[in-house]
This record gives structure tokens, C-alpha cells and sequence, in this order.
């Protein structure tokens, strides 16, 4: 053990030295770093821990998905495949529609079909259960398919969601599900979270729809809309009039949309768009067919915009023009590109942490890892003297390796991660004291030093080993059962255990081979 090959020293060596290199962005201020990642390689030593909510400042959001909506739509489409499979059996309903926000019921009129209608509602999909009372037909969705479909709709709503707020420049925000229909958004540093608020509030579906010519808005207002059509508002930026009447029939979705940015023309701030392959070919089908009418742009139950076609356009571009400011521009062209989100979400929650609380956590952690460092170290020092000093060298390779590690990785620094870099101080010692009081032992046994030490580390290295990895399998399962900041606090314990374990082993037991062959003591005084 005492024994150390030449290249054995170079790679410890060389890990000291990169963790050095690395961790030293984090001791510069972040404006001087973010110019340096601008012009340096991505390899060079440019990333610093980013900060926490609860260190830097910023917003907390609590979401919820209205599962209600993601239901009913399913359930709505139930009812027109329903509706197209008793018509083509030529079997007489009334009815037909949604009950309980959970069901689909219909009413079959001949008693003798009750049974072909049983069969059809049967065969359109394994998610209902279809029960028979008398002529009522009854459809109803599981607690199973009910629970299925409000997670599918929460996890493609993270999805969206991370895309909007990535799409804000947002750095390390935390987007996570709790329960079933609920989301976190934590954003550290943001200045603005209103803006945030609304981006996530619109669902942004986006759809094209024929506007009605020969409908008046002044029959619709009053409940007499004609077959076919709807009535819609206006949005705020589309002063032309207070309403429409469009088609029902959707002429393009805005799923298969590719891109969207915000763009001029003639001076005023719009929306350019792109569709796909199949969008285009719609699109184009839908305005060559179409020269002369509006066309109205639809965006979450209002429309932004109606304008005329005045020629069939082919290449699948196009823009979308509005009252818009800039900002709204960018907005919209950002949710466009995000994507739609399958429901809207609600905010139950909202906290903002200002930078000046964050400042003073940072300041409390500093000064705590500074007492935590400057006790073990006098520890060290009084307990073990020279040998002390050694160890305390490895303690200071050892934070150096922490900090470098949580850069590399892009790790996120809360309260909870200070608490686990101040317990690695803390532990990061313990392998060299069960070290030291092992070749102590030996030397009371009558063992020479060089003897002395070869035995302590072997022996040693088997407890060391032990307490580490049960103190790492902790880390792990709270990482993996935690969210949030315990997950933060896990990360730094678990990466700390691995750089104490080197900086103990391969550092102090380098400094110490070091000492023995530079000196050759006959005796040691540790």
C-alpha cells in the first residue's frame, strides 16, 4: 500500500489539478463568465453552479391540468363515433350526449336494437364500460382509463410547458408533476412572472376556420346561429369587430405546424408560420379553393385575425397579422412553436422569493461551510499534527473536486445542497481518522512505520468502504424517492462521498508516501 507507482501519482495529480481548474469559475463574478463561454471552446472550464429558488430569487408556481377538458374531448368524440356507428345500423336514437362529465348515455327508441346498439358501443373501444338499463345505453370511462388519460395529459403538458420556458431563456428552471394533475414550476432568477403566468395560462390551440359570409352576427348574438357554424369573439387585438361566425369544419390544425417567428410587415409586428407536408397540402387545398372569403385564424376560442384570400398559397408559409406589440408577437410565435397544450392549467399557487433572501441563505451556507472547514481542520491539526496538515491538504483537494464536479454536470445548488457540501466537510475526514488511529494501533504493536501504514490503509480500507457505500445507498434513495430540493441534497452528499473517498485513499496516502520516502523516520509521530 505504501508502495506508489509513477503513473499512480500522475493521474491523482492530474484529477487535483482538473478539479482546481474547474471549480475556479465558480470564485468569478458571472457576467466575466458568461463573456468567457461566449468565445471559449465548450470543453474549457467555463461552467459555475447555477443557484437555486431559494438562493437566487425567483418565481414558484403551482399548476393544475383541468382533466375535465382532456375527458370531455375524448368522451365528445365517443359520442360522434357513436353517432356514425347507430346511423350506419339504421338505429332510431334521442338523446345522445355527455352525463356526469364522465359518461356517454343515449336513449335507443326501438327496445328490439337495444342489444345490436349494445354491441356497437361495445366494439368502439375497451376504455368504457357499457351497461343497459332498459332503452338507456350507457357508456361509462373507468377510474383507470380516467386516471391514465389525467397523467398522459399532466406529462404532455411538463412537456409543453418546459418547451415554453426554455423558449424564455430561463436558466435551470424545475418543471415536475405532483400527483396526478398537478405541476411545479419553479424559475430561478425571474424578474417577470406575469409573463410567464401567461404563457402558460393560453392553451394555444390554434385553428383555421372559413368564416360564414351570409350569417348575421346580430341572429348569432341572439341564439340563432346557423347549422354548422359557431359563433366566436374577438380577441382584444382584433379591433375589426366583436365576433364571427365560422364554420365549424376545421380547415388546417395548428398540429402540424413546424415553425413560427416573429417577423415585420410593412412596418407592424406579425406571426410568420410553417406547416409540415400534410399542413401545407391542406393549406393549400383550403385557400385555392377559397379565393375571396376570410378566412379566420382561431387561437384558444378567439379570433386573432380574419383576413380575405386573395390567392391560393402553396408553399405551406404564411403570416398572421394583428394589433400586435412586439412582445405579444414573440409571445404568440413562442406558443405556437411550444405546441398546444392538451388542457389548460390553473394556477394554484404562486410564491416569489426576492434576491435578498436568497442572498442572505447564501451568506448563512458560507459562513457555515467556513466554520464546518475551519473546526475540522484544527481537529486535524491538534489530533494527528503532520499528518493532520496532510489530510487537511486533501480536505481542500476534496471541496475543489466537489465544486467542479457539480459545474461539470450543470447541478443546481438549493439550501439543502449547501447543508450536504457542509456534511461532506464534515465526513470527508472520517476515513482519515480511521486511517490514522489504525497505524496508531500498529505502532503500539512494535511495527516499523513504513510497516505501520502499509497495514493501516489495508486494514482500514475495508470499514472505510463499508460506511461509505451505506451512506451512498441513502443518497441514492433519496434521490430517487425525493423531488426538489432533497433530490439537491442528495446529489451533493452522494457526489461528496465519491470525492472524499479520493481525496482520503489516493491524495492523503500520496502525501504521506511522499513524507516517508523524502524523510524515512524511524518513528512516527502521529
Amino acid at each position: 500500500m505504501v508502495y506508489y507507482g509513477r503513473w499512480k501519482t500522475i493521474s491523482v495529480l492530474v484529477v487535483c489539478l482538473l478539479g482546481i481548474i474547474y471549480a475556479a469559475p465558480n470564485l468569478m463574478p458571472r457576467a466575466w463568465v458568461d463573456g468567457a463561454a461566449a468565445v471559449l471552446p465548450a470543453w474549457m472550464p467555463v461552467n459555475q453552479i447555477n443557484l437555486g429558488l431559494d438562493l437566487q430569487g425567483g418565481s414558484h408556481l403551482l399548476l393544475e391540468v383541468d382533466t375535465g377538458v382532456v375527458v370531455s374531448e375524448y368522451l365528445d368524440g365517443i359520442v360522434d363515433d357513436l353517432r356514425r356507428g347507430l346511423r350506419s345500423a339504421e338505429i332510431g336514437y334521442t338523446g345522445l350526449g355527455l352525463a356526469d362529465g364522465r359518461a356517454v348515455q343515449v336513449t335507443i327508441r326501438d327496445p328490439d336494437q337495444t342489444d345490436r346498439a349494445r354491441t356497437i358501443a361495445r366494439d368502439l373501444t375497451e376504455d368504457l364500460s357499457v351497461s343497459l338499463s332498459g332503452d338507456q345505453l350507457r357508456l361509462q370511462l373507468s377510474d383507470e382509463a380516467f386516471e391514465a388519460r389525467a397523467i398522459a395529459a399532466a406529462q404532455q403538458s411538463i412537456e409543453i410547458v418546459r418547451r415554453r420556458i426554455d423558449e424564455t431563456g430561463t436558466n435551470e428552471p424545475v418543471i415536475q408533476r405532483q400527483g396526478i394533475d398537478r405541476i411545479l414550476v419553479q424559475l430561478p432568477g425571474v424578474d417577470d412572472p406575469e409573463r410567464i403566468k401567461r404563457l402558460l395560462g393560453q392553451t394555444a390551440k390554434l385553428n383555421f376556420h372559413l368564416v360564414n359570409e351570409g350569417a348575421s352576427i346580430t341572429d348569432a348574438l341572439g341564439g340563432s346561429v346557423p347549422a354548422g357554424s359557431r359563433l366566436v369573439p374577438a380577441a382584444a387585438n382584433n379591433p375589426g369587430q366583436s365576433h364571427y361566425v365560422v364554420e365549424r369544419r376545421i380547415m388546417v390544425s395548428g398540429d402540424t405546424l413546424t415553425d413560427s417567428q416573429p417577423t415585420f410587415d410593412r412596418g407592424m409586428p406579425v406571426v410568420s408560420f410553417r406547416f409540415d407536408s400534410t399542413g401545407a397540402r391542406r393549406f393549400g387545398t383550403a385557400t385555392a379553393e377559397n379565393v375571396g372569403r376570410r378566412m379566420a385564424v382561431v387561437l384558444d376560442g378567439e379570433v386573432i385575425t380574419a383576413p380575405t384570400i386573395q390567392d391560393a398559397i402553396l408553399g405551406g408559409n404564411g403570416i398572421i397579422t394583428g394589433q400586435f406589440t412586439v412582445t405579444e408577437a414573440n409571445d404568440l410565435s413562442l406558443l405556437l412553436r411550444a405546441g398546444a397544450l392538451p388542457a389548460p392549467l390553473t394556477v394554484l399557487e404562486e410564491r416569489t422569493v426576492g434576491p435578498g433572501l436568497g442572498q442572505d441563505s447564501i451568506e448563512a451556507g458560507r459562513i457555515a461551510c467556513i466554520i464546518a472547514m475551519v473546526m475540522v481542520i484544527a481537529f486535524m491539526a491538534l489530533s494527528y499534527g503532520r499528518y493532520g496538515w496532510m489530510a487537511n491538504a486533501a480536505l481542500a483537494i476534496n471541496v475543489c473536486l466537489l465544486f467542479a464536479a457539480l459545474s461539470v454536470i450543470g447541478a443546481t445548488l438549493t439550501l439543502p445542497g449547501i447543508a450536504g457540501i457542509v456534511l461532506t466537510i464534515g465526513m470527508a475526514v472520517d476515513a482519515n481518522v480511521l486511517i490514522f488511529e489504525r497505524i496508531r494501533e500498529e505502532i503500539r504493536q512494535g511495527r516499523t512505520p513504513i510497516n505501520a501504514v502499509d497495514t493501516g490503509y489495508g486494514r482500514a480500507f475495508g470499514t472505510i468502504l463499508d460506511a461509505n457505500i451505506t451512506t451512498l445507498i441513502a443518497a441514492v434513495l433519496l434521490f430517487a424517492l425525493g423531488s426538489g430540493p432533497v433530490r439537491g441534497f442528495a446529489v451533493t452528499l452522494g457526489l461528496g462521498i465519491g470525492t472524499s473517498m479520493f481525496s482520503a485513499i489516493m491524495v492523503t496516502r500520496l502525501l504521506v508516501v511522499l513524507h516517508l520516502r523524502q524523510s524515512k523516520p524511524k518513528t512516527l509521530t502521529i
